[in-house]
């Protein structure tokens, strides 16, 4: 299946709705942020991992983050080499997160909420901010296809036939998001 065919779109709206979705809600129930990921066989777009961001553990434990951690844990000889895999963000990644996809080999990653959203609606600036005052990066505007990978922006690429399942996925998230912001004063995340 082409990543052009409104079927896999569709698919990986499913991960995040069905898989990723559940999780992140369970994390933020105990303080974590809204963001989450999963990674996915190119074959036949079949689940390998999913997760969410687990950052009341440890501030390093973003969504992608832990969700690398969970797929470096699985058995070598079950765990897809990540040239055959598909990287899914629930919002686009962070500059860790650029770097861990890029250093752990994937060659593409879909994000669903772009930074803006990132900064706007789920009121968390800090990717646009870090990558503007560490990186000099601004508006978020990273090479979004490089040597390495080329990123995609989901919503665009469902485009008018995943019009209801983006809508869901949005209510979905404005619920954890404001589920976020009324506990975040309580967590201990550094950048919260």
């Amino acid at each position: 299946m082409k990543n052009t065919d409104p079927d896999f779109a569709s698919r990986l709206l499913d991960v995040i709705e069905n898989d990723i979705v559940p999780l992140t809600r369970d994390g933020v129930e105990i303080g974590n942020k809204v963001f989450g990921a999963a990674i996915l066989r190119k074959s036949d777009l079949s689940l390998v991992v999913a997760g969410t961001n687990f950052e009341t553990e440890n501030p390093l434990w973003h969504g992608e983050m832990s969700t690398l951690k969970s797929f470096y844990e699985m058995p070598e000889d079950q765990r897809p080499a990540t040239s055959d895999c598909i990287f899914l963000t629930t919002h686009e990644p962070c500059s860790l997160c650029l770097s861990a996809i890029t250093w752990t080999g994937f060659d593409n990653f879909y994000y669903f909420f772009g930074y803006e959203d990132t900064r706007d609606a789920f009121n968390i600036p800090h990717d646009l901010k870090i990558l503007q005052e560490v990186f000099k990066v601004d508006n978020g505007e990273y090479k979004r296809r490089n040597d390495f990978w080329e990123s995609h922006d989901l919503i665009a690429l469902a485009g008018d036939t995943g019009v209801t399942q983006v809508s869901r996925i949005r209510q979905a998230y404005d619920k954890l998001s404001a589920t976020y912001q009324a506990s975040k004063s309580e967590n201990s995340i550094p950048l919260s």
